[in-house]
């Protein structure tokens, strides 16, 4: 037997490893409620703007088929520097990298600042590739915690613990997958002033879900810092509704001329993985640069569903949450003893049982995930109480055996 590589049987994606058991059950005949992925399109009454897919079928139609400059359209590149510098910062188009989602973005960014021995800060918990891309360069994720009992707020006393001269990467998710916390002005600045001690330090802040902020509170962390230096993160797949055409992009925020190296690493991964999508760059450049009052319908269909699944667990005896400012992600607590200790057991078992398909929380931390579960609220509302039908059902059968 030839063996695998260490760094591939050790990689873990929750969000679609409990995907593996429900294909099976749907290969057998069973339906199953989906609230397990964020993809805003495998949900009803939420479809990417017709603008957009105008665009990107004309870049088709008109042979915009070819490669793209490996650094993005210099087109879309000066609309996302555009989009960047209405949030509060100097965006030029020479900080714009575009990419292949900000999956890609990540691993350009690891490859380009880690080494063996390196360390970099992620929240937990946390969107799952925090974890499992930095260990292919040697490096190791150090987990600060999110206060699950404050509406996840960051815990800047153990941030600040936790810091030394190893740590390269400072990450900021905001708003947070898989919570749904906004961390608000005085939070980040707080977090840029720790940063600012360690000259070795970037901040790496996922804005990705930044329009889908209920809270007021969102502010890009770029605009707020005069010596850190950033790379902000964030694309066409969560705010503009098109996650499978994989754009995104990283704009490099680098106020004191530090990252003249680093930026010239990243230019280097970039070029030799040739460019994301040409046609799909085209569609994205509608999006940013068409009406965006399409925008509110939306948000109001995902506040409504929001706001929906908040009132059903607030009535499920054994589920209690607290209120996401965010995202679409509600990372709802465990109160049962038992599925307290034992949350990926509770997702196995109610998919088998009642054919819902929710997210372990362990599967975003191990330490500071367990006992929760990640519930996507973009569903249709006939769906997703449907869902919460069956959850408090589950809960209570479960309930009653162990105390007969």
């Amino acid at each position: 037997m030839i063996p695998v590589s260490s760094r591939a049987s050790t990689i873990e994606y929750a969000i679609r490893d409990v995907v593996v058991p429900a294909t099976k059950l749907e290969a057998e005949g069973h339906e199953i409620i989906k609230l397990n992925i964020g993809d805003p399109i495998a949900y009803p009454g939420l479809p990417t703007p017709q603008h957009m897919v105008e665009a990107y079928r004309d870049g088709l139609a008109s042979g915009n088929n070819g490669y793209s400059p490996s650094y993005g359209l210099p087109i879309l590149r000066s609309a996302i520097a555009a989009d960047e510098t209405r949030k509060g910062w100097n965006c030029n188009v020479d900080d714009v990298y575009v990419c292949h989602g900000v999956t890609e973005a990540l691993q350009i960014i690891f490859a380009a600042t880690l080494e063996e021995g390196s360390k970099v800060l992620a929240p937990g918990p946390h969107y799952p590739p925090y974890m499992a891309y930095p260990q292919m360069y040697g490096a190791t994720t150090i987990e600060y915690a999110l206060k699950s009992d404050d509406g996840w707020c960051i815990d800047l006393d153990d941030i600040e613990s936790k810091m030394d001269s190893d740590v390269r990467l400072l990450v900021l998710i905001n708003p947070n997958n898989p919570t749904g916390n906004v961390a608000g002005r005085k939070e980040i600045q707080k977090l840029l002033s720790i940063a600012k001690k360690w000259p070795n330090c970037m901040i790496v802040a996922d804005e990705i879900y930044d329009g889908l902020d209920f809270s007021g509170e969102h502010v890009s962390v770029a605009s707020l810092s005069d010596e850190v230096p950033v790379f902000a993160l964030n694309g066409v797949s969560k705010v503009y509704y098109a996650p499978g055409w994989r754009i995104g992009y990283m704009a490099i925020h680098d106020p004191t001329n530090v990252l003249i190296d680093v930026r010239d690493g990243i230019e280097r991964l970039l070029r030799s993985r040739l460019c994301a999508s040409t046609p799909a760059q085209l569609g994205y450049l509608a999006g940013l640069e068409g009406d965006r009052d399409w925008m509110d319908e939306h948000s109001s269909k995902v506040q409504s569903r929001r706001q929906l699944c908040l009132d059903r667990i607030a009535n499920i005896e054994g589920l209690e949450v607290e209120a996401p400012g965010g995202a679409f992600y509600m990372f709802a607590r465990l109160t049962d003893k038992y599925w307290s200790k034992n949350d990926k057991e509770f997702v196995l078992s109610l998919l088998h049982e009642e054919h819902v398909l929710v997210v372990h929380g362990s599967g975003f931390s191990p330490e500071k995930g367990v006992g929760h579960i990640r519930i996507v609220y973009l569903a249709d509302e006939s769906t997703l109480n449907a869902a919460f039908d069956r959850i408090d059902s589950f809960l209570t059968r479960h309930r009653l055996a162990k105390m007969s």
